[in-house]
């Protein structure tokens, strides 16, 4: 390593090949840069226990410096039985705007004798797939793929190709992500990364990642890892997803969050600049004239920005971060989260309305604040507003927000990067628990006509927030008859002792939405010889099926926290009007309230005035159950679920 002329690698490595372009929609063919170090195919190594794939080489490579990065990428893969033939095709997928795709090799090594299937293209079909298409997602993206042919059991798949990307629009700042992500026991695993003295690259391992040794020579830096006989670390089951990064290395050339907000701040308030006879100025006018409040006007164009346009992302270009001018999404009436942030920050400003963009991930955000910088880290953005000191999170994306501003809760994404000139870090997106339930069920059940007659019965369900406009927006969406049938399908399967006769809807302006079903239930009276009466269960009580916290293999983390939901709060009652008054009737159920993982829990059994009610609440108050309360709240988990709700008529009913 030491012996190779760094300085004229380093002169040569912002192409992958001489002539090599951006901005291609097929891949090219040749060999690798002269910095790529290219392996020799190590025998498989011995697993007893290896998949019908065995992976033989996991090899990595990266050049980063100030316009971008190049990336490497080969896999060797062995054959071991004829399920493993089911993966016999290869594909690399690409931006053909900001990258270009070289593929090396694809080759079946068959008893020692190297076989080409890559042919200079021959075989490569090159598609636009645009896979989240029914999403409204379009990304622009190439794929380009080899259907491997005459694949057999023993054989040795070998493929390699490099990507080249660049991010001008954000000053050739990149990031590199790597992990040990395969299955069973690889020969070798191989990741290698290089950067010349000033580029400001910084990395971090995650646990269980082994050490890697970093080195210099001639103004190039190299960063290797380097192991035989690898084996991939097992994640800990139901662990908050920082603690779930196992075996990873990430590198970024960002300097910080910051660095991250400070470049995207000029290409949201460009965009969201309206020009002097703008049509959105009409707009402004009619909500500025509807009311001074700067909280109703805020939610007013919350709604035009909701209603007025529709989601369609359009990650083509320069899409992928840079979003379109406000003007141009009021004009054709679309556009991603960039556009709606936009088209809504320009909307508040007119109105008088201080807000910024902040930039947030909406899946595996937990950690987020533990990785390295990336712009690559965040997938959406969003509003806040700034009203009498409250921040307000206004996300155009939704549709059918009512109730006003104040009924926006803070979202679920943890960590938020607000988009100012100055720059940014991270701030915590902090959710507060639910102070009424979202979910609220009552059964009513007249029973007094007696013990085996069917019984008139209501099912009330109650919905608040996200459910309720969710299923607000189906009746706007789908026919009536259509949401009717799925709900009578779904209660047939879940609670068949009801028999549904009708259903009805009720939306509040505050965004409460109502479920009524009216019906008869089939009550299943069943004599209890030990005591020689008779008894009726509700259906479901009792069953003994309590979710708990499943049990973790040792390794790395095994003593992370559990992630719980968070937040919730859903309540139950049932009430069951008894014969005569229930006169010589009795109950069975558990009166009990306390905290169960991080839930508070309350339940209640009474018989009143010939009326037996059961009653349970569920309140999460908490993220995560600490490792050492895990097998006492499963023990307390299987007790609640094994308490049966009963009802006990008089001996001779």
């Amino acid at each position: 390593m030491r012996g190779l002329k760094w300085a004229a690698i380093a002169a040569v490595s912002g192409s992958l090949l001489a002539g090599a372009a951006l901005a291609d929609d097929k891949p090219l063919y040749g060999p690798p840069a002269k910095w790529v170090r290219v392996a020799d195919i190590p025998p498989p190594p011995k697993d007893d226990q290896a998949p019908s794939t065995q992976v033989l080489l996991d090899d990595s490579q990266s050049w980063h410096d100030g316009t971008g990065s190049t990336f490497y990428t080969r896999r060797v893969v062995k054959v071991l039985r004829s399920e493993g033939l089911q993966g016999g095709s290869r594909s690399v997928t690409w931006d053909p705007v900001r990258e270009t795709v070289t593929l090396h090799t694809l080759a079946i090594v068959r008893d020692g004798q190297r076989i080409d299937l890559l042919k200079q293209g021959e075989d490569v079909l090159v598609l636009r797939r645009e896979r989240n298409l029914e999403r409204a997602m379009l990304d622009g993206r190439m794929t380009a793929s080899v259907q491997i042919k005459d694949l057999r059991v023993g054989d040795e798949v070998d493929f390699a190709y490099t990507l080249e990307h660049r991010e001008p629009l954000l000053g050739g700042r990149t990031n590199d992500f790597e992990r040990m992500g395969w299955t069973g026991v690889a020969g070798r695993y191989r990741a290698r990364l290089l950067w010349p003295d000033g580029t400001p690259l910084t990395w971090r391992a995650t646990a269980a990642f082994p050490t890697p040794k970093v080195d210099k020579s001639g103004g190039v830096n190299e960063l290797v890892v380097d192991i035989n006989d690898a084996k991939p670390p097992k994640a800990p089951v139901g662990a908050p997803a920082r603690f779930q990064r196992l075996g990873m290395l990430e590198a970024t050339t960002y300097s910080g969050w910051d660095d991250i907000s400070r470049r995207m701040a000029p290409l949201y308030g460009k965009a969201s600049e309206l020009s002097a006879d703008s049509p959105l100025r009409a707009e402004v006018a009619a909500i500025a004239a509807s009311s001074p409040d700067p909280k109703v006007r805020a939610f007013k164009a919350l709604q035009l920005v909701e209603d007025k346009t529709r989601y369609l992302f359009l990650g083509m270009g320069d899409g992928g971060y840079k979003p379109a001018s406000a003007d141009e999404t009021w004009a054709r009436k679309f556009g991603d989260c960039k556009a709606k942030t936009v088209l809504l920050l320009a909307l508040l400003r007119e109105l008088g309305v201080a807000a910024e963009p902040v930039l947030v991930q909406t899946a595996g955000a937990d950690g987020l604040d533990e990785r390295a910088p990336s712009a690559s880290l965040f997938n959406h953005v969003l509003v806040r507003a700034r009203i009498n000191g409250k921040s307000y999170w206004l996300d155009g994306t939704r549709s059918g927000d009512i109730g006003g501003i104040d009924g926006q809760r803070p979202p679920p994404f943890r960590w938020g990067l607000p988009v100012r000139e100055a720059g940014a870090t991270l701030e915590e997106i902090v959710q507060a628990p639910l102070s009424r339930p979202e979910t609220e069920g009552k059964i009513h059940i007249d029973a007094s006509g007696g013990l085996d007659k069917p019984a008139p019965s209501t099912m009330t369900m109650t919905f608040r927030g996200d459910a309720g406009l969710a299923l607000a927006r189906a009746l706007r969406t789908t026919p009536r008859a259509d949401v009717e049938r799925g709900l009578k399908q779904q209660l047939s399967s879940s609670s068949s002792w009801l028999t549904i006769q009708t259903i009805d809807f009720d939306f509040a302006p505050d965004g409460v939405a109502k479920v009524m079903i009216a019906g008869s239930a089939d009550m299943d009276w069943r004599m209890n010889d030990d005591i020689g009466a008779r008894e009726y269960k509700f259906p479901g009580s009792g069953s003994g099926a309590a979710a708990t916290f499943p049990r973790r293999e040792p390794g790395p983390n095994d003593d992370a926290p559990y992630a719980t939901p968070f937040p919730t709060y859903s309540s139950a009652v049932v009430e069951i009007v008894l014969p005569n008054k229930g006169e010589g009737f009795s109950i069975k159920g558990l009166n009990w309230s306390g905290r169960l993982a991080n839930s508070e829990i309350v339940r209640t059994a009474t018989l009143t005035n010939g009326v037996a009610r059961f009653t349970q609440s569920n309140r999460s108050i908490g993220r995560e159950l600490p490792f050492s309360e895990v097998e006492e709240a499963n023990k307390t988990a299987r007790r609640l679920a094994a308490e049966g709700e009963i009802i006990r008529a008089p001996k001779g009913s």
